[in-house]
């Protein structure tokens, strides 16, 4: 319990969550056992005969004592595999286990006996090349690599662990992957270092109700989501994801990149994505599956709309190069699980160290009414945008869809060009810096049912047609200071709704704004107080 504590103690001062002792141990303990030869056990490696017999021969025996499983250069097709406890996996340079093509090869599709309130990609654990369950001490190493040998997705995932715990997969590569690359659930104690994941025709990386993951210096090639963390109820149970480090990770993708959700029954807590580039290429693999279409959508996508809590989450250093929304924080009320429709919390968020260029969408922050994202900040962030929306786009009202499938293209166009905020208390913007390449008749920031805002040195490019930098809308106890508009901009802020009050602009710099705030009819005149500011001359 002590050292539980200890490490919460850390993440909470510093963001950095570090692994457990066992994951920085040495690969190969002193006095292990030679490895066992897959040739030995019948393996012919030569890429048409199927080799599952031999393999899971070499891994009971193995099996028995503990011992390392060595894979020689070769091309060894198999079927579904058993991994057992203290049981390492080595592929050698020029290895690879091959997937069969041959579906029948594989274990059935895991009948659960209960509603999961999920898809069969997220809850199956049986179909898979790689398998194991409530084993302890499981290892893959490379730098061979492992081929799911598909070119659609639906098939076997490559590895699949369920209620595993001290898992380490390093230095490998997995290529032509139908299903998940990487599928945990229930697991504690993850190490995943130097994985590469190419041609994936699903997600990457999904660590599911996990505890004590770290993923570090790996690169995912993904049509669907790269890295994603989620809290589903295919245990049959509430199961929180804690403790997951992703650090120093090339992430190529045409979903999502860094996402919490969408499964979000269980709760997401102590979580940090940090030192990562990410890079939409969307027209970069052939054949796509049938009904698929690239699609990029968010770079940072945090997610929860099935009832659980998403809380201490830190977002840093993240790169972004053509990713239609870089920031994407949502809290909904979808109704999966068995709670139904309840809303959880999203909260204590902070996002800082962003850079992004090449984006198509609006960031966004939304809670729905009644159940605003609390205690969210957002620092140091850099957006470059395509622009081009006309003023027809403002007077659109923006749906709520608290019972929708939670995705970036969600909402459309937002009215905002750069960010869009609408049911949040508690939120803080510091060296917010929005610029967009052409004419764009939105604000760059909407705040929409605001509490509690604090907006520092804000910087944007302002609208075409002479429209508000920054609009707020039934925003209360709001401090907007030490900002400094762009030359150009001839209204900084402007208030509307009735219940706007408490509004501050203190130490602002509006000499080259024609005015500093325009204030709508039903707006109170006490609503708006203005102090050491430097005004147009």
């Amino acid at each position: 319990m002590a050292m539980n504590l200890s490490r919460r103690a850390l993440f909470e001062r510093t963001g950095i969550l570090f692994a457990p002792r066992f994951l920085s141990r040495p690969r190969w303990a002193a006095g292990e056992s030679a490895p066992l030869n897959v040739r030995n056990y019948g393996a012919k490696g030569d890429g048409k005969t199927k080799d599952t017999r031999a393999i899971q021969a070499a891994i009971d025996a193995a099996g028995k004592s503990g011992g390392t499983i060595a894979f020689p250069p070769g091309e060894y097709v198999s079927g579904t595999l058993r991994l057992r406890s203290r049981v390492a996996l080595r592929l050698a340079a020029g290895a690879v286990l091959i997937a069969s093509p041959d579906d029948a090869d594989f274990d059935r599709y895991e009948e659960l006996g209960y509603d999961s309130f999920a898809d069969r990609e997220t809850t199956d654990f049986d179909f898979a090349l790689l398998q194991g369950r409530a084993l302890q001490d499981v290892r893959i190493f490379g730098p061979g690599r492992i081929d799911g040998n598909r070119t659609r997705r639906g098939g076997p995932k490559p590895i699949a662990l369920k209620q595993c715990s001290k898992i380490q997969i390093h230095d490998l590569t997995i290529d032509n992957a139908p299903n998940y690359n990487i599928s945990l659930l229930g697991c504690d104690d993850v190490d995943i270092v130097g994985v590469t994941i190419r041609n994936g025709y699903s997600d990457g990386i999904d660590p599911d109700c996990c505890r004590n993951v770290r993923i570090v210096n790996c690169r995912v090639e993904s049509r669907d989501d790269a890295i994603v963390a989620k809290a589903s109820f295919a245990l049959g149970v509430r199961r929180s994801t804690e403790n997951v480090l992703v650090s120093d990770c090339a992430l190529v993708n045409v979903r999502n990149a860094l996402k919490l959700g969408t499964e979000s029954i269980g709760n997401f807590k102590n979580i940090v994505f940090r030192d990562c580039t990410i890079s939409a290429r969307p027209e970069a693999w052939k054949p796509y599956p049938a009904g698929w279409k690239p699609f990029p959508s968010a770079g940072i996508s945090l997610e929860t709309v099935d009832g659980g809590s998403l809380e201490q989450v830190r977002v840093s250093g993240i790169t972004m190069v053509g990713v239609r929304a870089p920031i994407f924080v949502r809290l909904g009320r979808r109704g999966r699980g068995p709670a139904g429709p309840t809303a959880g919390e999203l909260k204590t968020v902070s996002i800082a160290h962003i850079v992004a260029t090449g984006a198509l969408w609006t960031c966004s922050i939304t809670g729905i009414s009644g159940h605003p994202i609390s205690d969210i900040s957002l620092n140091d962030i850099r957006i470059t945008g395509k622009g081009g929306v006309k003023v027809g786009r403002l007077a659109r009202e923006v749906p709520e869809l608290e019972r929708e499938y939670p995705d970036a293209a969600m909402f459309s166009d937002l009215p905002a060009y750069g960010l869009y905020c609408r049911h949040v208390t508690g939120l803080k913007l510091d060296g917010i810096d929005l610029k967009i390449d052409r004419p764009d008749a939105r604000p760059a920031v909407i705040l929409d049912d605001v509490r509690r805002a604090d907006l520092r040195a804000m910087v944007a490019t302002p609208p075409a047609d002479g429209g508000p930098v920054l609009w707020l809308r039934s925003v209360r106890d709001c401090l907007l200071h030490r900002s400094r508009p762009r030359a150009g901009a001839k209204t900084f802020v402007r208030l509307s709704g009735a219940e706007t009050a408490g509004v501050r602009l203190e130490g602002n710099d509006f000499s080259q704004v024609e005015q500093a705030a325009m204030v709508d009819p039903e707006v109170d005149a006490p609503a708006l107080r203005m102090e050491r500011n430097v005004m147009r001359k």
